[in-house]
Formats: structure tokens, sequence, C-alpha cells
């Protein structure tokens, strides 16, 4: 017995639809397949949660803090 499915319509250029074909035939897969592994992709996708923003410094020095310019930084390191 079949899982419950819903039939429905979905309008796709043709130029893509083309495609769509071609990389499922070349995958040994339908487009069905194809067409349902894209919604799922997109529905897991959705589902993730975002990454949250990088807060620098990264690690924190329990050292005393060093207030270099780019100058005297040029002065004591070596750059190729």
């Amino acid at each position: 017995m079949k899982q419950d499915c819903i039939r429905t319509t979905v309008d796709i250029p043709a130029p893509l639809y083309r495609r769509l074909k071609a990389q499922a035939a070349a995958n040994g897969r339908s487009v069905r397949e194809l067409v349902l592994a894209g919604v799922q992709s997109v529905l897991l996708q959705a589902r993730q949660p975002r990454r949250k923003r990088v807060q620098f410094p990264l690690i924190v020095s329990p050292g005393p803090k060093v207030d270099l310019t780019n100058e005297q930084m040029y002065e004591h390191v070596e750059f190729p």
C-alpha cells in the first residue's frame, strides 16, 4: 500500500524541466524522485538553526593588553 500522497500540479519552465529530466536520467532516478528530494532538502534546511555570529576575541587572554600601531608591529615582526 502506498503512503498517503497528495497529487499536485506544478508549472516548471521548459528549459528547467529539460535539465531536471536530464539530471534524473544521469542519476538513474525519476523526475518525481528528484523533485521530492529537492522538497525534502528545502524543508530540512528550514529546520536547522541559524549560526550565531562570532564575537571577537575568540579567546580572551588574562594577560596584559598590548596596544600597537601597524607601524610598531612592522618594527618587531618580519613580514615577507
